[in-house]
């Protein structure tokens, strides 16, 4: 019987536009004009938090929020730090992905998800999606977070699944694309920002729309 054939992704400005959530909500606290700045400074300032001690994402989302109003002396309104959290479930989609993924299935991809978030969070998130996913592991679940290893360990050991009959499929180089090639792992990276890629890819795609062929020629039926 041939090897079931996976593809794990980020969750997080691959599937899910947090981007668009995180912007949102800073023009919602903080104005229009001043929130592509902060989403930069916001990310900056998530990154370290997750290098640091373990901590839930909630409290990540929370303290770093607190922090970039800290750092930037503005006011954040009362009640208002657990923001980024609470609209989380609510993020929508990039557009072309629900029938990328459903095209995978079709195709007998198994689908699997490995997040830097927490359980309740990627829940919400999946449901946002519409597709079954097979399976999903959380920093929550091995208090890590990428671009540490133990996700990748944490689905190995969970599904047994071949090495060769596996790829990687994410946006961010830091978070995974280099620990992919750390592993020796197939990958493509999602550029939807126009990015140079360093380290390099197996595959660069703009989007998930041709996701399907290009994890077909990496790992043919």
């Amino acid at each position: 019987m041939a090897a079931e054939r996976w593809a794990t992704f980020d969750c997080y400005g691959t599937l899910i536009d947090w981007n668009l959530g995180i912007r949102t909500e800073l023009e919602r606290l903080f104005g229009v004009e001043v929130a592509p700045r902060l989403l930069a400074r916001y990310h900056e300032l998530e990154h370290g938090l997750e290098a640091d001690t373990y901590r839930t994402y909630h409290e990540v989302l929370t303290l770093a929020l607190e922090q970039l109003a800290q750092d930037e002396s503005i006011s954040l309104p009362e009640g208002e730090a657990g923001a980024l959290a609470r609209s989380l479930p609510s993020w929508p989609p990039f557009h072309e992905v629900p029938s990328a993924l459903a095209e995978l299935r079709e195709r007998g991809w198994k689908l699997a998800i490995l997040s830097n978030t927490d359980r309740d969070l990627i829940s919400a998130s999946e449901r946002q999606l519409g597709v079954p996913i097979d399976l999903a592991i959380v920093a929550e679940d091995i208090e890590s977070y990428k671009p540490a290893h133990p996700h990748w360990e944490r689905f190995f050991e969970a599904t047994t699944a071949d090495r060769e009959h596996h790829v990687h499929v994410a946006a961010s180089l830091f978070h995974d694309i280099a620990p992919a090639r750390e592993l020796g792992l197939r990958s493509v990276w999602i550029n939807r920002l126009e990015e140079t890629a360093d380290p390099e890819p197996d595959r660069e795609l703009a989007d998930l729309s041709s996701l399907p062929d290009t994890l077909d020629e990496l790992v043919p039926r």
